[in-house]
């Protein structure tokens, strides 16, 4: 009888014992232990962390967790300063602020160049920057072609004038061919009439400027040689320049002609001027993904310098939209993504399409609805996170073709 009762007291400390370890089993199933800096350091007991040996922390296991989504406790949190804000509809787009440069206007640029093949013996200019007047000797050039057509003008200019009469030869028709030659060659009809009274040419020919401007290229210096066309100098009028300022891709259907165009330069104590869209570049820099636009605006007195840098301000009309800073935006050139809280401590990445940015905000033009808490700061930390924890790019998951 002792012996019985011997055997079912054991029998009933062991169902005991294991009914303890059973409960005590699932109660760690339901808990485990982690880092605050280093979450991906888990154990299922107390301890402290082998990599900055901070004392673990008991995190309650969620067991309907998102796959997709980050999970962080309230000391994660704090110590990524990961601030969220709920996104509102308000007013967007009354005006836009772009830098730029001021630039010589294109079309105001034209080289002057040697007709005819020959050395350059002298330069009336020799600096970049030197204003050169409409008219003005540029260079001296010696030239044997150029040369001989002068001995052929003065000989056709004697004999018309000895052999006109005992002749069926029209030494008029002669000396206009020879006179021709000349102009065509670039001699003026000043020079040509200095050439008939003195009756004898110089060995080197005055090359006048047929613009005036402003030197930005002189290739040349004295005793080169110049080919038939061979440029001089390139001369820009700096009476009319261009602003050009570069704009992003998603700014671009934000921009049309008839938009008002304000540009400031700052080195001028800010003064102010208005100006026309003149040109918007329809090719886009991928490198960059900007686009360029030029505003023409003049320049009478002059002191407009191109190279000074402007700010130019596009308006347009207001409209309303949702926003947020730019900096919760995430891109990679391709798409646009941010971070959304779901729940308690609980983040998942959206993907956005964008619209304009202006000041510090970016416009939300899909993928978002008003209310939605999104995560202003810290959203390249969670984005760090997920990348850690799964090995994967919260962005691959995503449809690119959606945007």
């Amino acid at each position: 009888m002792k012996y019985i009762i011997t055997v079912l007291a054991a029998l009933v400390l062991l169902l005991s014992c294991s009914k303890k370890e059973e409960t005590a089993h699932d109660h760690g199933d339901d808990m485990y232990y982690t880092c605050s800096m280093h979450p991906q350091i888990v154990s299922d007991k107390p301890g402290t962390c082998p990599i900055c040996h901070m004392d673990l922390v008991k995190v309650k296991k969620n067991k309907n967790t998102d796959p997709n989504a980050v999970h962080l406790n309230d000391t994660q949190i704090q110590l990524g300063n990961i601030k969220t804000e709920k996104i509102t509809e308000g007013s967007v787009g009354d005006h836009l602020t772009l830098t730029g440069t001021l630039n010589f206007n294109q079309y105001n640029m034209q080289s002057v160049s040697s007709r005819v093949m020959g050395r350059i013996e002298k330069l009336h200019y020799k600096n970049i920057g030197d204003y050169v007047p409409k008219g003005a000797p540029l260079a001296e050039i010696y030239s044997e072609e150029l040369n001989n057509a002068k001995q052929e003008y003065l000989l056709a200019l004697e004999r018309r004038k000895v052999l006109s009469e005992s002749t069926s030869i029209d030494f008029e028709q002669v000396v206009r061919s020879a006179k021709n030659k000349l102009l065509l060659w670039g001699m003026s009809e000043a020079q040509i009439s200095a050439l008939s009274r003195a009756k004898s040419a110089p060995t080197t020919t005055t090359i006048f400027s047929s613009a005036a401007g402003y030197i930005t290229q002189l290739d040349i210096v004295e005793g080169d040689y110049v080919s038939e066309g061979g440029t001089i100098v390139t001369l820009a009028n700096l009476s009319n320049l261009w602003a050009e300022a570069q704009v992003y891709s998603s700014q671009m259907p934000l921009i049309n002609r008839q938009s008002k165009a304000i540009v400031q330069i700052p080195d001028l104590d800010n003064r102010t001027m208005t100006g026309k869209i003149d040109f918007t570049n329809p090719e886009l820099v991928t490198d960059s993904r900007v686009n360029l636009i030029r505003i023409s605006i003049s320049n009478p007195d002059g002191t407009l310098k191109p190279g000074m840098p402007v700010y130019v301000t596009i308006e347009h009309p207001k409209r309303n939209s949702l926003t947020l800073p730019i900096n919760a935006v995430i891109r990679d050139g391709k798409m646009a993504t941010v971070w959304v809280k779901t729940d308690q401590n609980t983040y998942k990445s959206k993907m956005v399409t964008t619209g304009l940015e202006f000041d510090d905000q970016i416009e939300i033009l899909s993928g978002l609805n008003a209310g939605e808490e999104v995560v202003t700061s810290g959203a390249y930390l969670l984005n760090s996170e997920y990348i850690f924890k799964t090995g994967a790019d919260p962005m691959a998951g995503h449809d690119h073709g959606s945007m």
